[in-house]
């Protein structure tokens, strides 16, 4: 077994954290083992407690350690699956669970993801890089979204003009022109799935809609999604990115008050809020598109693949599966090959998708 890293991704849809084992000898990754750690519903409510304007900071703190531990668990149980020994893994690539991201808004510019590297590298004896994001922001960038440059790395062709979306809590695109000599670019579309997942949580008292099989039942109501698509966000040009703080059950509230709404075409307006945001950007940034590759856990929803499909026409759309990686597990191995970047001392950023002024190395590194 050659160079050993593990990747390590909760997103804004706040279900769990993908834990990934990839070898990295050849640069680019082979994935040697996998698991998903769903949150409890205890810590997920904490979570969404945090991301409230008057969260307390002892709660923060507490998710801090809280998280560190159920991290440094997921490493244990994915090594030990594996039969690969702490000693034969390189680093760990930990992305955290953001809790605050604000780019641009306002007079602060920082984001917060939390997760003690600490207690990470303690537990596992690994050597942990995290905070991945603030170094971008520190140049001028928004620190977000910061997979892109993977995504060039893994999925990139020459004479094929590419798209890769990342459907997870939110949605964003990098741009991969079939020329090279053309830059990377990308950024945030808006929301992907957390507002989806927020509705049917509401309403089924179920974590998801289940291959958007509820969505599909209800009718999209046009006036309501151009509601929706009045945000300024999505006229923002970019680079931009976003998240929960932004983009949550308040917001939709706010753009379904006073209307009589039947809860399954609020789903299914949902779906097509995030299809349509996701094409638009396409068609506005990338009109020469050809292929358009999907991970994220948007790519199992049946409905919004379809969706997606019709407004992308003529473009090709399909998961990334059919590249050689499934949907789940790209946001994880791009912070697997993101912390190998830190530890070469290389650039993990793309200014031309965050805005930073110039390339930045990511992440600290906290010796195992």
């Amino acid at each position: 077994m050659g160079e050993l890293y593990i990747g390590l991704m909760s997103g804004t849809s706040l279900d769990g954290v993908d834990a990934v084992l990839v070898d990295l000898t050849a640069g680019l990754p082979t994935l040697v083992a996998a698991s998903t750690d769903p949150y409890s519903a205890t810590v997920r409510e904490a979570l969404l407690e945090l991301n409230r304007p008057q969260a307390s900071l002892e709660r923060m703190l507490e998710l801090d350690v809280r998280l560190g531990e159920l991290y440094a668990q997921s490493v244990e149980r994915l090594l030990q699956s594996a039969g690969i020994a702490p000693s034969q893994v390189m680093a760990i690539g930990s992305h955290g669970q953001t809790i605050r991201h604000l780019p641009s808004d306002g007079t602060i510019h920082t984001t917060l993801q939390i997760g003690d590297p600490n207690i990470l590298a303690q537990r596992t004896g690994i050597t942990t890089v995290a905070d991945f994001r603030r170094r971008d922001m520190a140049a001028g960038g928004q620190g977000a979204p910061l997979v892109p440059a993977f995504h060039h790395a893994f999925f990139h062709r020459q004479g094929e003009n590419r798209v890769v979306v990342n459907i997870g809590g939110i949605s964003n695109i990098t741009i991969l022109p079939g020329d090279s000599t053309r830059p990377v670019t990308g950024f945030d579309t808006g929301p992907g799935n957390l507002l989806l997942d927020g509705w049917a949580e509401r309403h089924l008292r179920e974590p998801m809609d289940e291959d958007g099989a509820w969505a599909a039942s209800g009718e999209v109501r046009p006036a309501l999604l151009e509601r929706m698509l009045g945000d300024p966000f999505f006229q923002q040009p970019p680079p931009k990115s976003t998240g929960r703080d932004r983009f949550n059950l308040t917001w939709l509230d706010n753009i379904c008050d006073g209307q009589d709404l039947e809860p399954a075409d609020v789903a299914a307006t949902l779906c097509a809020l995030t299809a349509t945001c996701i094409t638009r950007a396409i068609r506005q940034h990338a009109p020469a598109t050809e292929r358009i590759i999907v991970c994220g856990g948007g790519a199992h929803n049946r409905t919004l693949m379809t969706r997606l499909a019709e407004l992308a026409h003529p473009a090709i759309v399909e998961p990334s599966t059919a590249h050689r990686m499934a949907p789940d597990w790209v946001e994880a191995v791009a912070f697997a090959w993101l912390a190998q970047r830190t530890l070469q001392g290389k650039p993990g950023n793309l200014p031309s998708v965050t805005g930073a002024g110039h390339e930045v190395v990511l992440g600290a590194i906290y010796p195992g």
